[in-house]
């Protein structure tokens, strides 16, 4: 009796705290609720210039959402046209991306087919006016707004080029960027296919390739993800089954919501189960790009090669506000196969609030492939063959940064009304040479490492007011450490030559012979090949016996 009495005392004490915690926290809800409605009155009655509501609600939504991690966004209703473009890849506009030097927004790339290109606009082309608005000072995103409209729509742009100003008058259509940008076959019956996103029509657009690779004897297939940075998790796990079989688990999400915890698995039969293939990732693959590469690295039904990947193991979903608004929300972790979450960041501490740190090494687990091969959490997707970028050199970063190679695109353009194939196109040794004559009149700026390192010691020596005792001997070795820019040029040819052909092929055959230019020189690429003609060393690095 004494032992239930006890007992029954014990659950009535837990009862009373759980009731007392659950009130407590809704009364910290509620009492913030109330003082920010508090604030918001008083700003309105008592502040001493008249407020904008809508700018300052839209200040205090996007501080207070940034506290939490960089993916819960909140779209107001002037801003679906971005929602829509991430979710389907589509928006009302003129179909070019843009870029901004010195203080003008210059077309950069305007894609083929599309209402920019038909009308005449072509990359390098500096915008000055939309519908007769000065775009001088604009940002990217003004200029961008600018652009976009309803389908049918007419917008008047006037742009310079080359010295001359010219105006066009551009009707407005419903833009698809394509989620496959490119596809082929590359040598030796191996197929090639580059997937830029996971909007609604991904997986279809992978399957209609693949079908058609298929068609054409494709006997290996390379899947590029590189610089994917994502999209909807349903795409992901239909474009995994096009290579696994029925019934298969490509990824779970947990939640703090009991709804959020989810598990996907392949619907169908798969179109290519036995096809060798090879995942291609670097640093841009996120969050759905690392389901797919990180669930067929775990089944061990591809070889992924390349740079780490990103390391995204978060899932978000959009929930419908009022007035036309939505906001995009973190809701889960998602895990592969074997059961690792490739989350890299914890962006959010209860406990000690620090924001943004990596998941320390001591915390990383490791898990098992289908085949036994040892993989970890934690690091985003580690390739089984790894590649890394190689840097630009201090030139190249310097010619990038000012714009030179861009610019100097224009220049070849309007000398050179066509150009040879993507495939054989080369910049020249007297092409090489006419760049430099153009960087010398272009006032380009370049402070090589050594120059960098003698300006921090004159400013040192300054600072400690001696600098004049051996200002002689100073300016004596400066003077021999003074390299010119065009010795610098010439040392990395090979470097510069391909972002120079990348460049000026674009301006001729868009991205489409950006693509095919890639190949010519990708080492990533050139792996995957070797590694798919060398089935023996396939089988091997998946531990297939």
């Amino acid at each position: 009796m004494r032992k239930q009495m006890k007992w029954s005392l014990l659950l009535a004490i837990l009862f009373f705290f759980q009731t007392n915690w659950a009130q407590s926290e809704a009364f910290e809800e509620l009492k913030s609720l109330e003082i920010l409605d508090q604030i918001y009155e008083n700003l309105d009655l008592y502040f001493v210039d008249e407020i904008q509501h809508g700018k300052l609600s839209k200040i205090a939504i996007d501080a207070m959402l940034n506290e939490l991690d960089p993916y819960t966004v909140y779209y107001h209703e002037a801003n679906i046209e971005d929602y829509k473009l991430m979710t389907t890849g589509q928006y009302g506009g003129v179909g070019a991306l843009i870029g901004t030097i010195n203080g003008f927004a210059y077309i950069t790339d305007p894609y083929e087919g599309n209402p920019a290109q038909k009308a005449g606009l072509k990359a390098g082309d500096k915008i000055l006016t939309i519908d007769k608005r000065d775009m001088q000072g604009k940002s990217m995103e003004a200029v961008s707004d600018a652009m976009k409209g309803p389908k049918g729509t007419a917008v008047n742009i006037e742009i310079e080029r080359q010295g001359t100003r010219l105006s066009f008058n551009v009707t407005r259509d419903e833009i698809k960027i394509p989620d496959v940008p490119y596809a082929g076959m590359l040598k030796d019956k191996i197929g090639y296919i580059a997937l830029s996103s996971f909007t609604q029509t991904a997986s279809e657009e992978i399957k209609k390739n693949l079908l058609e690779l298929q068609g054409k004897g494709m006997e290996g297939l390379i899947l590029d993800l590189r610089g994917n940075g994502g999209g909807l998790l349903i795409e992901a796990v239909k474009i995994v089954n096009f290579f696994v079989p029925k019934g298969q688990v490509v990824v779970s999400t947990k939640g703090r919501a009991k709804q959020e915890n989810m598990v996907y698995t392949t619907l169908s039969d798969p179109l290519a189960e036995k096809l060798p293939l090879v995942v291609l990732v670097d640093e841009g693959s996120a969050s759905a790009s690392e389901i797919v590469a990180g669930s067929l690295q775990d089944l061990d039904r591809a070889v992924v090669i390349g740079a780490t990947s990103y390391g995204k193991g978060l899932v978000q979903r959009t929930f419908d506000l009022k007035y036309g608004s939505k906001i995009k929300l973190t809701i889960a972790k998602y895990y592969t196969p074997s059961g690792r979450c490739v989350q890299r960041l914890e962006y959010y501490d209860n406990v000690n609030e620090n924001h943004s740190k990596e998941i320390p090494d001591s915390l990383l687990q490791k898990f098992k492939t289908k085949n036994g091969r040892e993989v970890i959490d934690g690091r985003g997707i580690e390739p089984d063959v790894k590649i890394e970028d190689s840097l630009f050199s201090d030139i190249t970063r310097a010619l990038l940064t000012q714009n030179k190679i861009f610019l100097y695109a224009n220049d070849y353009v309007a000398k050179n009304e066509t150009l040879s194939s993507p495939e054989s196109y080369v910049f020249t040794e007297k092409d090489m040479k006419d760049f430099i004559g153009f960087l010398e009149k272009s006032n380009f700026m370049y402070e090589s490492t050594s120059e960098k390192y003698m300006s921090k010691l004159k400013a040192e020596l300054e600072q400690k007011n001696q600098f004049a005792k051996v200002e002689p001997a100073f300016l004596e070795l400066q003077k021999k450490l003074k390299i010119p820019f065009q010795d610098f040029i010439l040392a990395h040819t090979e470097e510069i030559g391909n972002l120079m052909e990348n460049e000026i092929i674009g301006r001729y055959y868009y991205q489409k012979g950006k693509n095919i230019h890639a190949f010519r020189k990708d080492p990533v690429t050139k792996s995957a090949i070797d590694l798919l003609q060398n089935l023996e060393q396939y089988k091997k690095t998946l531990n297939i016996k």
